[in-house]
């Protein structure tokens, strides 16, 4: 195939960039040329631009908001100029396909590239489609789904469900290269605490409002998000950092135990690691529910135990984790269940596909 040229998208968080990175590789390896359209501020930028041969264009974008705000106001204005900078973007690079991740990034890309005639391919993550993605999706000609309950949820005659897709390098870890990175001696199972890219706020504070205990039990390396490293907290079996990314492979080979929101993607690369989780999805009032589902999902499959945000404190937080170590065991064996699919197989089978049926 002559052209063999892509354009990505996706952004907002680290959920909806994950699997760009997981695909990029394999695109390269086959002789791709790769060019992205994010944001200009978001952690898309930071996780995209430094990549070895790939060319990354920044956008102007809204926030799709689902309350009340004056930005607003604006963001119709800021989306149409993204579409505008997309189809330019677009019209210069010539690629055969889009694919998009998702996110408020990815609407202006997906109508820029139906103006342009151009294929779109859409990933979902989670069980029910997030509002960019239903926004996105019309303007799609393939939708793949993570879940397989998603397929009630979308076009079926554009549906596909692939499972989850994981990045190679996350099973590539080496136990000791984590443990000196975060300078803890491993004498005592590892917890590794996440609370998304943007952090958790609610989850930090109930970490450090029972550190001393969860450190007679565990050593912890906690990424609590950008700028919410406590500089007061010196404890002994403690790390905490704004973000890990090159170094993540081998801090998950270090861990034992995980404490996480329920973000579709980490859950499932968890799974992959048969990493005894504990999932504290982001409450109905603070999102759409989405990670509510994902985390009921895995429970209900016995991947997981959930604490609910609403039940959260100090206390309940020790009780659970306690609760996990002592039935990691049963978890583990639920994991060894799971019959993994060759996803990101798919998911570049798809776009080779929608690429040669374009002009």
């Amino acid at each position: 195939m002559a052209n063999k040229r892509i354009v990505l998208t996706g952004g907002g968080s680290a959920g909806h960039v994950m699997v760009n990175l997981a695909i990029i590789p394999t695109l390269q390896e086959e002789g791709w040329q790769i060019d992205y359209i994010g944001s200009k501020t978001g952690i898309e930028r930071d996780l995209i631009e430094n990549i070895h041969d790939v060319s990354y264009h920044a956008i102007s974008t809204g926030k799709l908001r689902r309350y009340m705000s004056k930005e607003n106001f604006k963001d119709p204005f800021k989306v149409l100029t993204g579409i505008a900078q997309a189809f330019r973007i677009l019209g210069k690079v010539k690629p055969r396909v889009v694919f998009s991740k998702g996110g408020f990034v990815s609407v202006p890309v997906l109508i820029a590239a139906r103006m342009r005639g151009l294929p779109a391919v859409v990933h979902e993550s989670d069980i029910t489609p997030g509002l960019a993605n239903k926004l996105a999706m019309p303007f799609a000609k393939k939708i793949l789904t993570t879940f397989p309950e998603t397929m009630n949820y979308v076009s079926a005659d554009k549906a596909e469900w692939v499972g989850a897709v994981v990045r190679t390098e996350l099973l590539e870890g080496n136990k000791q290269k984590g443990l000196s990175y975060a300078n803890l001696p491993g004498k005592k199972p590892v917890l590794l605490i996440m609370g998304g890219s943007g952090g958790a706020q609610r989850i930090n504070e109930a970490v450090r409002q029972s550190l001393s205990d969860l450190t007679e039990q565990f050593e912890i390396i906690h990424i609590c998000g950008k700028n919410n490293i406590d500089a007061t907290v010196q404890q002994q079996n403690y790390a905490q950092f704004e973000y890990i990314q090159d170094e993540l492979p081998d801090v998950l080979a270090a861990t034992s135990y995980v404490l996480s929101r329920a973000g579709s993607n980490a859950i499932f690369e968890f799974l992959a690691l048969k990493k005894p989780m504990l999932l504290i999805p982001l409450s109905r009032q603070a999102s759409r529910g989405d990670q509510i589902l994902n985390a009921n999902s895995f429970k209900k499959q016995g991947y997981a135990h959930v604490l609910e945000e609403e039940e959260l404190s100090g206390d309940t937080l020790k009780q659970a984790l306690q609760k996990l170590r002592n039935e990691a065991s049963i978890v583990q064996d639920n994991m060894r269940k799971y019959q993994t699919q060759e996803a990101k197989d798919q998911v570049i089978q798809v776009i080779k596909d929608n690429a040669k049926a374009s002009k």
